[in-house]
This record gives structure tokens, sequence and C-alpha cells, in this order.
């Protein structure tokens, strides 16, 4: 047995200092006098000296697979497009010919909105064929080696759901949006099963650093694969809610799989589909054109109907659906999806799964109480807003009242769950809180619409026991108390005690997962 005592425990009443862990799980809240003087006489004690103890943290949107490969990528994430390609060029001194380069995280509106070029690369790479994801993951700028090996050139059309940027002339200028970007991503030598589940322990790790002990994973059907590798040799140690991508459910449906099926470490989670892009490469669908772009409503990628009818699916066989939406069209039809779902699943019996929008980062006013009337959760990253606010300002204009509309949307009692969505931004749960009680870049006191802040309480909330509920773990996970599972995150300042432009700086010093310290530098 393990005893913890003088601490403050998130959640509980100020005389709650102490805490004892035995087999993996809390069997103990109370005073320092009543948990240090159980009949455990072979008990380990630490003193936390007066530090803070949270519930283990979730990211309840991230790519684990593509985060810990892109920590052995190009850092694209660049103030000019000129440092970007000092980057690329670096690399390329360091790689034979014929060896793909790449990298992620270039952003144009940091560029001044200024889109690389296949020439850009060409004179910095010119003997790789170079691939680099944008911050969003929906757009990619490759070279001219790249695309001839994709066979893309001016007669090429545009694919289904993406588009290849074109000079005026009708030539692919080296940029790939939404769907275009399978193109060359598709003909990129796979990695093996071993470089994948090395890319997965690097995440691992990297992530329990930041108190992050559960994921709601949104990579594809080969992640799975070795995820369920490292469960059964015991080497996942985070808790992963794994979602599966629309175009494997009948597999799913055949095989009898349901949200919630596995073992402790690796479940099945929701149903992904897309509804649109993204803001950055202005592919999110919108009610009315972007600013200075009369001609632009982004890409629809599905209408309500379509949500329905996939969802009657998934619904009847126990899958829930988790549907990425950004712009206010996209969100429009989201949720008018999910409200005759809703009407589908009550008039047959069938149980009110947990389905959930991925993003949710623009909606029209008048459809900021939808989510909650249905009992849709809202998987939000806020940790976005570092980036976005000045884009969102630039191409939605005062729409952007209404983007990341967190408060409203607590104020309604949506269900909040919070991630970060990367590699797209950094996972550190702690940015992702700052963001979401002060809307303000790290270091600025500029906050962008203040009113759409949310409190402290909420924000840990939806890192903590929203996700384990929406996960259907709300009876193990999430809050410190008897019979929850051992996740335990302990800092070394009290959140509550600091300036909110200073949480984004706190750093956990030990971390627990099933009783086992998995980090720990006190």
């Amino acid at each position: 047995m393990l005893l913890l005592y003088h601490g403050k425990l998130h959640g509980r009443s100020p005389e709650h200092t102490a805490l004892a862990v035995n087999q993996g799980k809390i069997v103990a809240v109370g005073s320092d006098t009543e948990v240090l003087h159980l009949d455990a006489p072979d008990a380990d004690r630490i003193d936390l000296g007066g530090r803070y103890v949270l519930p283990g943290m979730t990211d309840s949107h991230i790519h684990l697979e593509l985060y810990g490969a892109s920590l052995n990528k190009v850092n694209c994430a660049t103030p000019t497009l000129q440092d970007c390609l000092g980057r690329v060029k670096a690399r390329s001194g360091e790689l034979p010919a014929g060896k793909w380069i790449l990298g992620h995280g270039w952003n144009q509106n940091q560029w001044s909105g200024r889109f690389g070029t296949a020439h850009d690369l060409d004179s910095v790479a010119p003997l790789q064929p170079v691939f680099l994801t944008d911050i969003s993951l929906h757009s990619a700028w490759v070279n001219s080696r790249a695309l001839d090996l994709a066979g893309i050139n001016a007669a090429t059309a545009d694919p289904a759901g993406g588009a290849i940027q074109r000079d005026d002339r009708g030539n692919p200028t080296g940029i790939l949006l939404e769907n275009a970007v399978q193109l060359v991503e598709s003909i990129i030598p796979p990695i093996t099963v071993e470089e994948r589940k090395h890319d997965l322990l690097v995440a691992q790790d990297k992530l329990l650093r930041f108190g992050i002990t559960s994921a709601h994973d949104f990579d594809r059907i080969p992640c799975f694969s070795a995820l369920q590798q490292l469960d059964a040799e015991g080497e996942l140690i985070l808790r992963v809610f794994k979602s599966l991508p629309v175009d494997h459910l009948a597999e799913a449906i055949a095989l009898g799989l349901k949200t919630g099926f596995g073992s402790p470490h690796l479940r099945v989670g929701p149903v992904k589909m897309f509804a649109d892009g993204a803001l950055g490469p202005q592919t999110a669908a919108m009610l009315s054109p972007y600013e200075g772009n009369q001609d632009n409503l982004g890409k629809l990628l599905l209408t309500a109907e379509e949500i329905f009818e996939t969802g009657m699916r998934a619904a009847r066989s126990g899958l829930s659906l988790a549907i990425h939406a950004i712009g206010d069209r996209a969100t429009h039809e989201t949720l008018k999806g999910f409200a005759q779902l809703r009407e589908y699943e009550k008039q047959f019996g069938f149980p009110a799964l947990q389905h959930r929008v991925e993003h949710l980062q623009l909606l029209s006013p008048h459809e900021l109480a939808q989510a909650s009337h249905y009992g849709i959760c809202a998987s939000m990253q806020p940790v976005h807003l570092y980036m976005d606010k000045r884009t969102a300002d630039r191409h939605w204009g005062n729409r952007s009242r209404y983007a990341y509309a967190m408060a409203s949307l607590r104020a309604h009692n949506t269900a909040l769950v919070f991630g970060s969505d990367a590699p797209v931004e950094n996972p550190n749960p702690f940015w992702g809180i700052h963001a979401a009680v002060t809307r303000c870049a790290q270091g600025s006191v500029d906050s962008w619409y203040a009113e759409e802040c949310i409190d402290l309480a909420d924000a840990f909330a939806a890192y903590t026991w929203e996700p384990a509920r929406q996960a259907g773990l709300a009876q193990k996970l999430g809050e410190l108390k008897t019979g929850q599972l051992a996740d335990l995150v302990v800092l070394d300042q009290n959140p509550y005690q600091l300036d909110p432009d200073e949480i984004y700086s706190i750093k956990p010093v030990m971390v627990m997962v099933d009783g086992i310290w998995v980090h720990r530098t006190y």
C-alpha cells in the first residue's frame, strides 16, 4: 500500500489531505490522521509537502502516432517561410538522394498569407522528394520531385473532397488541399510496425510527463493495430479510447465492435467522420463567404442527411459518432444530423450514445443551445486559440465572436472535453487550460473575446472527469475518490493560487498510472 499525505486534493474539501493507494486503486481519502492510521504497517509513506494532487488528465483529441512521428520530422512551425526552407535544406544535407524529407507545422497565415511553392522547395532540396503537412493537417506542401512521383500535373483532376492548388497556367503549385494530400501521402513508403510502435512509445513518454494518463486517439487503423500489440506486450501505459475511421464502419459492425469494448488500456471509441476542412487553408465550410473572398464557402464534406444515415447504422450496432466540424455551416449540418439521430434512437429504443462534435470551432449564435439540447459533447481544443485568433479575425471577421465559444456553451450546460489535436498543437494540458481561462497568448494580457473565458474548475473538468464520462469510465476515472483507478498527477504549485497568466508554466513533478509512478522528479 502507498500512503500520500500532507497534500491538497483537487475537488476535495480542505480537510481531505491524504489518500491511500493499493493494487492500482484509490482505497481511502481523508485527513492525514485518518489515512496514516490505516492498518497498513508495511505501507510506503510519501509526504507531499503541501503539493497539489490532480486526477490523471486526458487529451480528448490527439493523433498519437502522428504526434510521435512529428517529433522526428522537420519542424516547420517557423516565423517566416525562409526559416522553414532553411530547416528543409539542413535536413536535405543529412539524407541521401531519393530519401523522403517529411515535415510538419507550417502555417501560411504566419507568413503573411504567402503559400510556399514546389519551386521554393526545389531550390533547397533538389535531390529528395519533400512532403510537409501544415499545422492543421489539412494541407501539404510538396516539391516537384514529389509531384512527379505521384504523377500530378496540369492534367490531373482534383479528387473528390480535395483540391490541387494551381497557378495561372493550371500547373500545380505544390500545395495540396484536403483529400488531394492523399495523392502524395499514399506513395510515401510505409513505416514498419516496429517503427510505428516506437513512435507511439515516444508519444506516450512525452504525454505522461505532461500529466496526461489517458488519450482519445484519432489516428487510423494501423495505429490501432500497433496499440493492440503494445497493449498485449504490457507496454501501453496510457488509457487509449481509440476512434475508428468511418470507412471501416462496415468491418466494425461485422466484427460486432461496440464503443467501450476493450481492455483497461485500449478501448474502442467513436466512429470518426469529417464534415469539412479547416480554418488555416480556408476549407472549413461556411454559411457565408470568407472575408475578402466572396467565391469561397469552404468545403462541406457531409450533409445532415448523410450524418443521419451513417449514424443509424452505427447506433444500431452500439457505435457512437465523432464528427469533425469547424466552419459554421459544418457545425449546423452536424448538429442537425445529430438531432435526427437522437429522434431515431428514441423512437426505436436504442441507447442514447455519447456522440460528440470534434472542434465545434465556429457556431451561429442561435445554435449555441443545440449541442446541450441533444446531449452532444463539444470536444474542443482551446490551445488552438494561440495560433487561430488572428487567422479567424482575418477570414471570419465579426463571426469570430462565436469562435471557441466555450463560456456560451457552458452557459447552456454543454458537456466540454478538451484536447490538443497534437501534432497540430502542443499537447501540454496546462497550455490548453491557460488558453481556456485567459484567451490570451502566453505572456500577453490581450484577451480575445474575453467574455468566452471559462473558470479554472470548468477547464480542469474538461481534462478529467468529463472525458472519463464520455468514454464510459465515470465510475473508474477522473476524480480523487475511493474506488477509482489510481491515475494521479502531483504538481509543485496550486493552480488556484496562481495568477491565471502563469498557468501555462505548470509542470507535474510526479505522475502515477495504475498505482505505479511513471514519471517522478520529486
